[in-house]
């Protein structure tokens, strides 16, 4: 269902109808020498070696209020509850699992919406090789999706 393509240092993550819908950024560990970084990640990606974590980065929240346009009181109401619903599904997904480690931010391309950039263990490691990659991005967007947060 997912599908994802290498972009120098990460991958973008697309859905089904070909939307992007998130980023995953290996963690390659420490690359010496720096200068040498493309390079290194180059040979660690053709030789599939193992990583053991990353970081998926999706959109989080989107509110539906700071678009400009006027609003009425209802609509106003209706988007904060709505939001705080989604952000309960959130809290529930975050603590069910243990991803206690996470950053929220106002996302890059739309003032309108939160960001989640979530740091995923791989247990066991995985080869940085895209059909990997891709199942395990998988296991965290498959049930985000089923709760209606992708």
């Amino acid at each position: 269902m997912w599908k994802i393509e290498r972009d120098g240092h990460y991958f973008k993550i697309y859905d089904k109808k070909k939307n992007l819908v998130g980023y995953f950024a290996p963690e390659y560990g420490n690359i010496y020498p720096e200068e040498k970084a493309d390079e290194i990640i180059d040979q660690m990606h053709k030789r599939h070696d193992k990583i053991a974590s990353g970081y998926l980065m999706i959109p989080m929240l989107k509110f539906g209020i700071f678009d400009g346009r006027d609003m009425h009181l209802d609509y106003l109401a209706r988007q904060l509850d709505d939001v705080k619903t989604r952000l309960d599904y959130w809290i529930d997904f975050i603590s069910g699992r243990g991803m206690n480690q996470y950053k929220i931010t106002v996302s890059h391309t739309d003032s309108d919406m939160l960001s989640i950039t979530l740091r995923i263990v791989l247990s066991p490691p995985v080869e940085l090789e895209k059909n990997a990659v891709q199942n395990q991005v998988g296991k965290i967007l498959d049930p985000l999706q089923a709760l209606g947060l992708l």
